[in-house]
């Protein structure tokens, strides 16, 4: 989340940037070649104002090629030619005074001539019309082969009688154009850091009660029922929703507790009238006459199934009112003591009970807890076991875990039967003629949770269930 919401803070910085970037980097492109067209166009006024003012019949008396010109004529024809060159010379700019009808008056270079399309040739006819050049062609740092070229009448009596007409190379142009676009680039860059650094920041600010929030979430979701969200900054919207998580975790809590109680107060209180009335059966049996034995024996025998029921309830309650702190336990000694506590059992029902592992396998449980679910997992395989089997209990040090395997070749379980697996009470409609309340995988699993430890389903190839219980390994120092 952190990295789209910065992603989309960046993009919009960056259209923002370039909405303000470009319409700026135009604008100095057009007042560089403005700043140029001006200076131009000033040039050629003061070559149209040097030009004789008495008249169009003067100018073309001291202009046009005439064979016997007068002597003040010809120096004023030389003169003007010489400022033309020189001014070729100084700037690199082509320039010419020319007649209406495009012949050269003085020009430098002395081959150039007007142009015959393009701007040039507008330019030439727009002043030979009394207008001045405007709007030339926009120059960039990127178009090399593109000049300038302007043009200003030459107006005597109220008639154009020439057109100064001047084109300039767009180097310098460009080369000032190129560095006021790299300074302003440079204060976009600088910007668009600053800009960066503070949506880092603005998005620390809003998504850190949002991290809170995530980590107190997949502590409750794990079993670990006192994470609450911590006070914090951010925006006022998301501390209200942390308070409103607060109070929700409080409630739930709360609601857990009174449930807990009330299974285990349940289960207490229903033990003591459950005793007198088996009680009572035994001693009105021993009244019955002959051949009332067999309903005796079934209403002994539910009285029992009930009684195992209460105590299995009895037992899940005080799983999940434990809270065991784990310690470093050897599970592999763990295990092997569990073995030889139930390996009975299995020797009267047939099965033999078989166990592989390390000679030390340290993991962090409870050693009361971890063996209580132990057992119950033990007791499940060995009931749905047939005689002659095997169960068989591998202890492995994996890197993060110690994991036992408790895998057995009874009737298993299927796939859908597998997710539902540990649940309360759920018993699989196959095995419904086996002894049992549906709460000892239930109190395995609560047990293991207690001390920060998971318990996993998988088949047997071909027949049976596999069930692993882990625990996390201790932290390395």
């Amino acid at each position: 989340m952190r990295t789209r919401l910065l992603g989309i803070l960046i993009a919009l910085m960056l259209c923002v940037l370039a909405a303000l970037g470009l319409p700026l980097a135009a604008a100095f492109a057009a007042a560089e070649q403005s700043r140029v067209v001006v200076d131009r166009l000033d040039d050629a006024a003061r070559f149209a104002q040097d030009l004789p003012t008495s008249g169009a019949a003067a100018l073309d008396s001291a202009l046009k090629a005439d064979p016997e010109p007068a002597p003040g004529d010809l120096s004023r024809r030389h003169a003007i030619e010489a400022e033309v060159q020189r001014y070729f010379d100084l700037y690199g700019v082509r320039l010419g005074i020319f007649q209406r009808d495009g012949a050269p008056i003085a020009v430098a270079p002395r081959d150039w001539r007007v142009p015959a399309v393009g701007w040039g040739a507008q330019a030439f006819q727009e002043a030979l019309d009394g207008r001045r050049s405007h709007n030339p062609p926009q120059v960039w740092p990127w178009t090399e082969d593109r000049t300038i070229t302007v043009a200003a009448p030459v107006v005597r009596d109220g008639d154009v009688v020439a057109v100064v007409l001047s084109e300039s190379p767009t180097g310098a142009l460009r080369a000032r154009v190129l560095h006021k676009w790299l300074v302003l680039a440079g204060g976009e860059a600088a910007a668009m850091a600053v800009a960066v650094l503070l949506a880092v920041r603005l998005t620390e600010w809003v998504l850190r009660p949002v991290r809170t929030l995530d980590r107190a979430t997949h502590d409750i979701a794990t079993g670990r029922m006192a994470a609450r969200v911590a006070p914090g900054g951010g925006p006022p919207e998301l501390q209200r929703l942390a308070r409103s998580f607060n109070e929700m975790a409080d409630h739930v809590v709360h609601a857990m507790d009174q449930q807990k109680a009330f299974v285990a107060d349940a289960s207490h209180q229903l033990r003591n009238p459950l005793s007198a009335l088996l009680l009572r059966v035994e001693v009105l049996g021993l009244e019955l006459p002959e051949g009332h034995e067999e309903e005796l024996g079934g209403v002994r025998e539910e009285g029992s199934r009930l009684a195992r029921v209460l105590d299995d309830l009895l037992g899940l309650a005080t799983a999940e009112h434990a809270r065991p702190e784990p310690e470093q336990t050897d599970l592999a000694q763990l295990t092997l003591a569990r073995v030889d506590g139930w390996r009975p059992v299995a020797e009267r029902r047939g099965i033999v009970l078989r166990w592989d592992g390390p000679a030390l396998a340290i993991g962090m449980a409870d050693p009361i807890g971890f063996g209580s679910a132990l057992d119950a997992v033990l007791d499940n395989a060995l009931k749905f076991s047939p005689s002659g089997s095997e169960v068989r209990l591998r202890v492995a040090v994996r890197r993060d875990e110690v994991a036992v395997t408790v895998s057995d070749a009874g009737p298993g379980l299927t796939e859908d039967e597998l997710s539902r697996a540990g649940d309360r009470f759920w018993r699989s409609p196959r095995h419904q003629n086996v002894d049992g309340s549906g709460l000892g995988l239930s109190i395995a699993r609560t047990l293991l949770a207690a001390g920060g430890g998971t318990l996993g389903f998988a088949p047997v190839k071909p027949t049976g269930l596999a069930v692993t219980l882990a625990v996390p390994r201790p932290e390395r120092p």
